[in-house]
């Protein structure tokens, strides 16, 4: 592969100030609402005391998830030695950081009181796996931006393989303690499972290569640069993969709890009973999410852009589903507070939790995109992120000779 040629977003046009104007437009009412919230109580939203992690939870979650998943394009060049991809490595990193800040200012104004985030920040429980996730989080963003700065530094290209290998392992690491957050929580028969950790990773390479995908087709379209099939075709045949592997983790979860007596009532509870949490398990997560993107990547549907973005778009909403059913349905589920007991109290013991998201919850996970993507295009704009051209001939010499013979 030739040497490739990074530039910056022009952004001198009214289409650019517009979507840019949208997204700041998009953060502020987000910030609006997490005001509301904080000033009133969080009595306005639909968390109770059974369920203290709502539909902000589920944006922050997915999104620190992605973000995540988001470097994986990097990794792949530089820690598997796939040049091909070497031209996107740039904005994958960018994707990271840009997405975990987005989940993280969630977290942050959802706390309920955001002002005392520099208790979390200085007093630390070892034993608690969110004290472990504050290393991980801000040590990501260490990692990805020295990554980067290999990659922007001419001098230091050559240390760019083994930042990319470290920034490699720190994610895995991430994702592992984002999954572990739910699967140490014992006392929630619908968490505490191993196996949380591991789906989380392979959660995030399909989370995250799709919102990659979306973000490349949109700013490749946008800035007029080519994007060629041979990349777009690879990219896609990755993210059906994915796909794929989400789906079978899943598979093996829900088999193993099957396999538990113990778990017996939570798994009738999301595949059979659950109401909402079934339907988003079903209709959501595995089909919208799975099934209905595999189809479109493996099958002639695949070489038409417009439908590679919409297995994106899929497999984005098929996340917030699975995020939604993970994290709200299982606190839903009623705790049980003497195993093997029936319990009934005024305190509605042993009762499934009532939880409706309200409109100041959504904004603010809706604002934690915007965030993200606010971040990614001010970036593109004020750094060279993006390659000249990723057309077929530049991303991959043997193609050339059959684009001249055509």
């Amino acid at each position: 592969m030739t040497h490739v040629h990074y530039l910056k977003m022009e952004g001198k046009s009214a289409g650019f100030w517009t979507l840019l104007a949208g997204l700041v437009a998009i953060v502020a009412i987000a910030l609006g609402a997490a005001l509301y919230m904080e000033e009133n109580g969080h009595w306005v939203t639909g968390m109770s005391n059974q369920i203290v992690w709502g539909t902000p939870h589920v944006f922050a979650v997915f999104l620190i998830v992605a973000a995540s998943g988001a470097l994986n394009v990097a990794s792949i060049a530089s820690v598997f030695g796939r040049q091909l991809y070497k031209p996107l490595s740039r904005l994958s990193g960018l994707l990271a950081v840009a997405l975990l800040a987005g989940g993280l200012a969630v977290l942050v104004l959802d706390l309920g009181r955001p002002d005392r985030l520099t208790v979390a920040m200085t007093t630390y429980n070892f034993k608690s796996i969110f004290a472990w996730n504050i290393f991980l989080y801000t040590g990501f963003f260490v990692v990805v931006a020295v990554y980067l700065w290999m990659m922007f530094e001419r001098r230091f290209n050559d240390y760019s393989k083994p930042a990319g290998m470290a920034a490699f392992l720190w994610r895995l690491t991430l994702t592992t303690g984002t999954g572990s957050i739910f699967g140490f929580l014992v006392a929630r028969d619908a968490y505490s499972s191993a196996l949380l950790a591991p789906l989380f990773i392979v959660l995030s390479f399909a989370y995250g290569l799709a919102i990659f995908l979306l973000v490349l087709m949109a700013a490749s379209r946008g800035t007029g640069r080519p994007l060629g099939d041979v990349m777009l075709t690879r990219l896609k045949n990755l993210l059906g993969v994915f796909v794929a592997g989400a789906l079978y983790f899943v598979v093996v979860y829900h088999l193993t709890n099957l396999y538990m007596t113990g778990k017996h009532d939570v798994e009738r509870f999301v595949l059979l009973d659950g109401g909402v949490y079934t339907r988003l398990f079903w209709i959501g997560q595995i089909v919208v999410g799975g099934v209905l993107p595999l189809v479109i990547v493996f099958s002639g549907l695949g070489r038409s852009r417009a439908m590679i973005a919409l297995a994106s778009v899929l497999v984005v909403l098929g996340g917030l589903a699975q995020m939604y059913v993970t994290i709200i349905g299982g606190q839903a589920f009623p705790m049980p507070m003497f195993p093997g007991k029936e319990v009934t109290s005024s305190f509605g013991d042993g009762v499934v939790g009532s939880y409706a998201p309200t409109l100041p919850e959504a904004l603010l996970g809706i604002g934690g995109i915007g965030i993200a993507l606010t971040l990614s295009v001010f970036a593109l704009k004020v750094l060279p992120f993006l390659p000249r051209s990723l057309a077929d001939a530049d991303v991959d010499p043997h193609h050339a000779p059959e684009a001249g013979k055509a």
